[in-house]
């Protein structure tokens, strides 16, 4: 049995400025002041649309981003309508075979320590899900058969495309203080790294504390 911590890649090369001109140039159309665009005006621009609440605009921009968490917290990001997911499944993904190290792979809880009674509680059911996998496995069940009694803890990957505005929306309802802690350990630091690749267009979405 593996114990993880969740991750997440993202799978686009980001340039932040080029992002803000292509989506000025398709901004500006509506307002037919192509001719308004300079060196420094994108900024400004999105700035205003944001403000503004024209944010149709950042739709013709996407990223790709794969995260790594349990399978609870899918459940969470996939609520997200306008988005494409492609996630690892259970139905065709054997654990026993061996490019799995025929094992299970859970997320570690970010709830307790390792020595607070409820993480070893939490641990011990984890191997005995593993054990009663492994032995369906073995004594014939398919793997679509005995996933069935896989936990939500168990580690899952799943390639999320959203365009901006929509990731706009992801970080204000994932980050926020009443998002699920799981969920909040993967958005938190996601949303930083856009801030720290796009300029201006996740500035306003404040993490609370």
């Amino acid at each position: 049995m593996k114990i993880i911590s969740p991750s997440f890649q993202i799978m686009d090369e980001i340039n932040g400025m080029e992002i803000l001109r292509k989506i000025e140039l398709c901004g500006r159309v509506c307002y037919k002041s192509e001719n308004a665009i300079t060196e420094e005006s994108a900024q400004k621009f999105i700035q205003n649309i944001i403000k503004s609440g024209h944010e149709s605009v950042l739709e013709h921009e996407k990223i790709t981003v794969r995260i790594i968490c349990d399978r609870g917290v899918t459940h969470e990001i996939v609520r997200h309508r306008i988005a494409s997911y492609s996630q690892e499944s259970t139905r065709y993904c054997n654990y026993s075979k061996e490019k799995f190290d025929g094992e299970l792979s859970f997320i570690k809880p970010c709830f307790w320590p390792e020595d607070d009674r409820n993480f070893i509680t939490w641990k011990n059911v984890m191997q005995e899900c593993e054990k009663a996998y492994l032995k369906m496995i073995k004594e014939g069940a398919t793997a679509q058969e005995a996933r069935s009694i896989l936990p939500n803890s168990l580690k899952t990957e799943i390639i999320v495309t959203m365009n901006l505005r929509e990731w706009r929306h992801f970080f204000k309802l994932r980050t926020a203080n009443r998002a699920h802690p799981q969920m909040r350990e993967v958005s938190i630091p996601l949303l930083k790294r856009f801030q720290e690749h796009i300029p201006v267009i996740f500035d306003d979405i404040i993490i609370d504390n």
